[in-house]
């Protein structure tokens, strides 16, 4: 009887899992759309340097926002932070290097994701991940790229001292939109 109900359960949690995937992608697209309006209206308005305003004080914004909505926890994050508040934990560590290797081995950057249901300090968590490619013609280069202005390479450095965020070239993985949510 045990072994049937362990049989009835992982359909149930997989069906669970696609749910709760299919609700972060939306999340994740919300997020994502609301950050790129405010990045271009920054962009419009001062530039580069503005952009940087938007990132650490808008981004933190609108996540915190979709977390009280959602539930949870919505952030971005990446292997090479600009701000030391977004250093990925274990698991997202772990993911961010399986977006490498996925990406190595040839898939879409913008199509790679990953959800998972884990046990976490006795809780079940909810867990996914979406990549953060850099595509043609986006802002993203101009302050995370290899050449910055100098005006962009200064406000970084005055603003993250530890920045290891830059350095960056179209196509790469810039990094991750990454939710967690109790179950």
């Amino acid at each position: 009887v045990a072994a049937l109900g362990a049989l009835i359960a992982v359909p149930a949690l997989a069906g669970e899992l696609e749910d709760r995937s299919a609700k972060a992608r939306g999340i994740v697209k919300e997020f994502a759309g609301q950050l790129q309006g405010e990045l271009k209206a920054g962009m419009e308005a001062g530039g580069p340097t503005q952009a940087i305003a938007v990132c650490r004080d808008k981004a933190p914004e609108i996540a915190a926002v979709l977390s009280s909505r959602y539930g949870g926890r919505v952030a971005r994050t990446s292997l090479k932070t600009r701000n030391s508040g977004d250093e990925p934990d274990a698991w997202e560590t772990k993911v961010l290097k399986e977006f490498e290797a996925r990406k190595a081995k040839g898939e879409d950057p913008a199509q790679i994701e990953y959800a998972e249901i884990v046990t976490a300090s006795g809780q079940k968590q909810f867990r996914y991940m979406k990549a953060i490619a850099i595509g043609p013609n986006q802002p993203c280069l101009k302050c995370h790229g290899a050449t910055l202005d100098p005006a962009v390479s200064a406000k970084l450095k005055d603003l993250y001292p530890a920045d290891k965020a830059t350095g960056y070239k179209e196509g790469e993985l810039r990094g991750a939109f990454t939710l967690s949510q109790s179950m």
